[in-house]
């Protein structure tokens, strides 16, 4: 459990490296004295300060993700994590974040039926070096995630990759700056309803080192060219990165899904 506890209070008050760089060469490519400067100023300060005092960088902690190698399921189990989950929480490394659904009643620990949401997956790496990886998504950018159906005749959009990119910069452009821009997207083209939004909050995984493909760069192009900016007022940067997976789908179903991440894309892994 002690392993778990270290995990969530590093992802709570830390940023992977690749996001951080991420971050800082959107603050270089700000004009001076603009908004969109000032907000990537003060993100990363608050990035600095949050990782010096070991606290979390935002007050919204997030649904908390975990992703377990499948050969660890017997090692690590929903009981340990959701032990060390209340831990997490009684220290203050989590917020008290986790309400009843139509009452709003609160569970204090962060622990009942179906939090923290738990996945067992295919080893991504040898079995000697299985790991946990934990996601803490907040509340703000997972408001902004969107799913469309193709075709759409509202944004002229078909069945093919000129009508994914139409949906995926429409989702751009009507989040704004609410999701805590910039932002990372994660966009699943195809699947159904369900594993669409499975495998778009999957793709915030992926490191933002990863080489872009094609579509992903132009993604990333297009939608910084909105000039949304940091927060929604403005700039150079509104996206810091896209991930993109393709998955079947039936005759019937064409779906292009949107995980929208915010900058503080808290993403990390323990080796176990």
């Amino acid at each position: 459990m002690e392993r778990i506890l270290q995990l969530i209070r590093d992802t709570s008050s830390s940023l992977s490296e690749d996001v951080v760089k991420a971050l800082k060469k959107s603050y270089r490519r700000e004009a001076e004295g603009t908004p969109g400067k000032v907000v990537l100023k003060t993100i990363l300060d608050n990035i600095k300060l949050a990782a010096k005092q070991g606290s979390p960088m935002c007050q919204d902690t997030g649904t908390l993700t975990f992703f377990v190698d499948e050969s660890l399921r017997r090692k690590v189990t929903p009981a340990k994590i959701k032990s060390a989950v209340k831990e997490a929480t009684k220290l203050g490394f989590l917020r008290k974040n986790t309400l009843e659904a139509v009452s709003g009643k609160s569970f204090d620990d962060n622990v009942c039926e179906g939090a923290p949401v738990i996945h067992y997956c295919e080893n991504r790496n040898d079995e000697d070096q299985a790991q946990v990886t934990l996601l803490m998504k907040g509340g703000g950018s997972e408001n902004m995630s969107r799913q469309y159906s193709l075709p759409d005749a509202d944004l002229n959009a078909g069945r093919d990759w000129e009508g994914v990119k139409k949906c995926v910069l429409d989702a751009v452009y009507r989040a704004q700056g609410y999701g805590c821009a910039p932002g990372i997207l994660g966009v699943c083209v195809g699947g159904d309803r369900a594993t669409g939004y499975e495998t778009a909050k999957e793709q915030l995984l992926r490191s933002l080192d990863e080489k872009p493909s094609q579509l992903e760069a132009e993604l990333l192009t297009q939608a910084n060219e909105l000039k949304i900016g940091p927060m929604g007022l403005g700039g150079a940067t509104t996206l810091l990165g896209v991930k993109v997976a393709e998955r079947p789908r039936v005759p019937a179903s064409f779906f292009v899904t949107v995980a929208y991440m915010c900058w503080a894309a808290r993403r990390r892994s323990v080796a176990l």
